[in-house]
């Protein structure tokens, strides 16, 4: 019975060790199971669904190839945060980096008065020494403070073609920041003068490489006016200005707000100056302009602080009294208004004086009119040649009597007038001044405003059409590089650039076609353009060689002295290479004689291969490159 009883036991205790280990190995299961689903879904949440999430009783390996080692570490700590570190088995690998990522080159170039400091990454295939020769040169005796830095790394394409033109742009820019990278160059400068900066934007906008974008802020002092003025006229042509000038932003925003609810709706050409006589310069105007809209029309005049307001003729009474009283109570203090109704004409067909001056395109001027006297004729005859020096002046004047106050004064006013224009007429009536034209210059009706009030007064009745075209102004007219060489191949053709024989003298014949070449180089502004000069194959080749540079040499000099900016011209002589005829016969021998103008292009340099290169590549590398020394330059012109 004993022996029973023991047995049951035994049996008892073996079948409750076979269910704890049961109970054991499912608890396990569940929980091994419970863990791989957790720490996927996470991984899978996170962007790590290369990784493979494996169960072994409590623990939780991880395999799969993670891309880099930051990665694969990132990818632990999410799986530690699911469940306990200590049960986190790595079992990750990193992918092999067969191409490593190169970094971004740039520079970072300040000039001013302290001199030229550069900072930055350049490739090692830079030729440190050439690139510190051409900074040295535009420093021009400042100091040069170079921090850049060298990686060996491949160049991008477009890298050569930044740098040389980011050096072009520090040349002609002596307060500047530029920032290149191989597709962008931003230029951050200061100029003189409004004229400077509108000259270098379009200097710097010239010469962009076609690969390279481009960002230009040049900033320049504001111009003093005086008397700050703005005019405004709406009739039966519409809303415009005649001036538009403004101290700061806002007040132009409150002046244009106030012209556009009048009906302006054209391009103001507003000038943002110094000069203002008050800070509420913008709200006296703006009140102005809204008191010619309640008026119908008519024109306001504001200049320093003085407002003149005209009003249409036609206008009632009673109107103008309100509108005027209303303007007057509402203007800021310290300005002043005088206002003015116009009485009907008074057609009684008498004589009307009147004095015409004309400006024609070719620069003829001619004169016509009634004048008080002989004296006043002289004065407006020498007055229009010191203001339209070297052009032909006809004088179609006569004096009569029993002309208005101030003719005299009204005249010269009007041949001042139009010596702003490019071409055009001015009118002068008894009561009123007309001006009609072409001009380069976008602030040219605002400047014949100013001067007619500071020489007739603000209640000076006078209408201004002048019209601005691209192709008249000095600066935005200017051709393109390739149209400078097409208008030197025009003027030379059939002509040719001559030289005394055996010499480097130029005949006197050819002074006329190197006249014709500096007057087109004059009007194409800072162009890198290289003066090339060839010989024919007769006599030894280093006497030809040394002849073409000379007569190279001979033309720049030529040039220079008829004031063309040749700073970015250079003169190379190539004897009897190149040749483009038949140097066995007189003619061809004589066509060889020459000299090309062309435009200089940034020579190519081919990219040497880096250790990172070889590398990648993972075969051998021929130990010799050729350099491409090759250079395109533009059609030139043929002389000798």
């Amino acid at each position: 019975m004993r022996l029973s009883a023991l047995f049951t036991r035994l049996i008892v205790f073996i079948a409750a060790a076979f269910l704890s280990v049961a109970a054991a190995q499912t608890t396990v299961s569940v929980v091994e199971e419970r863990s791989v689903l957790a720490v996927q879904e996470t991984l899978v949440d996170q962007g790590y669904d290369w990784a493979t999430v494996l169960g072994d009783g409590l623990q939780v390996i991880l395999e799969g190839e993670a891309p880099t080692e930051a990665v694969r570490f990132r990818a632990i700590s999410a799986a530690g945060g699911m469940v306990d570190a200590s049960r986190v088995i790595d079992n990750l690998s990193v992918t092999d980096s067969e191409i490593i990522t190169p970094p971004e080159f740039a520079i970072e170039i300040l000039r001013n008065d302290a001199g030229v400091s550069l900072i930055g990454l350049i490739p090692a295939t830079t030729d440190r020494e050439a690139l510190a020769a051409r900074i040295t040169d535009i420093a021009d005796g400042q100091p040069v403070t170079d921090l850049l830095e060298v990686a060996d790394y491949p160049t991008p394409p477009t890298w050569r073609d930044a740098v040389n033109y980011a050096l072009r742009a520090l040349s002609l820019l002596n307060k500047s920041k530029i920032s290149v990278k191989a597709d962008l160059v931003i230029i951050n400068a200061i100029s003189d003068s409004p004229e400077e900066k509108r000259q270098l934007e379009v200097a710097l906008a010239r010469n962009r490489p076609d690969a390279v974008r481009l960002a230009i802020d040049i900033s320049a002092p504001r111009p003093v006016i005086s008397p700050f003025t703005t005019r405004f006229i709406l009739d039966a042509d519409g809303a415009r200005f005649d001036a538009c000038t403004a101290d700061t932003q806002d007040a132009l925003d409150q002046i244009l707000d106030a012209a556009s609810e009048a009906g302006f709706q054209e391009r103001a050409n507003c000038i943002l100056a110094l000069g203002a006589p008050s800070r509420t310069w913008g709200e006296a105007v703006a009140q102005s302009i809204t008191a010619v809209e309640n008026m119908g029309g008519g024109t306001v005049t504001i200049a320093d602080t003085d407002v003149t307001l005209i009003a249409p003729v036609g206008t009632g009474q009673a109107t103008f009294d309100n509108i005027v009283g209303r303007l007057e109570n509402s203007l800021p203090e310290a300005f002043a208004l005088t206002a003015e109704l116009p009485e009907l004409p008074d057609e009684t067909g008498e004589d009307v004086a009147q004095f015409t001056a004309t400006l024609s395109p070719e620069g003829t001027v001619q004169l016509r009119g009634r004048v008080p006297d002989d004296v006043t004729n002289t004065v407006v005859e020498n007055f229009a040649n010191a203001r339209f020096p070297q052009r032909d002046i006809t004088m179609g004047t006569r004096t009569a009597e029993g002309l208005p106050a101030g003719w005299s004064v009204r005249v010269l006013a009007a041949i001042e007038a139009l010596s702003e224009l490019s071409n055009g007429a001015v009118v002068v009536d008894a009561d009123k001044l007309q001006i009609r034209g072409n001009t380069g210059n976008e602030d040219a009706s605002g400047a014949i405003s100013r001067l007619l009030i500071e020489k007739l007064g603000q209640t000076a009745d006078f209408e201004i059409d002048v019209t601005y075209v691209k192709e008249l102004d000095p600066i935005a007219g200017l051709p393109t590089p390739e149209e400078c060489i097409a208008q030197i191949i025009a003027a030379t053709e059939g002509r040719k650039i001559t030289f005394d024989p055996g010499s480097a003298d130029l005949t006197a014949a050819t002074q006329p076609v190197v006249d014709d070449i500096a007057d087109i180089l004059k009007k194409c502004g800072d162009l890198p353009i290289r003066v090339s000069g060839f010989t024919d194959s007769q006599g030894r080749e280093v006497m030809n060689q040394q002849l073409s540079q000379d007569r190279a040499d001979a033309v720049l000099t030529a040039l220079r002295a008829r004031r063309v900016p040749v700073s970015t011209f250079e003169s190379i002589g190539f004897g009897e290479e190149n040749p483009i005829a038949d140097n066995d016969t007189e003619e061809g021998r004589e066509a060889n004689r020459r000299i090309e103008f062309s435009l200089i292009v940034p020579e190519t340099t081919a990219e040497e291969t880096s250790i990172l290169d070889e590398l990648a590549a993972e075969t051998p590398i021929e130990d010799t490159q050729e350099d491409d020394a090759s250079q395109t330059d533009d059609t030139a012109t043929e002389s000798e």
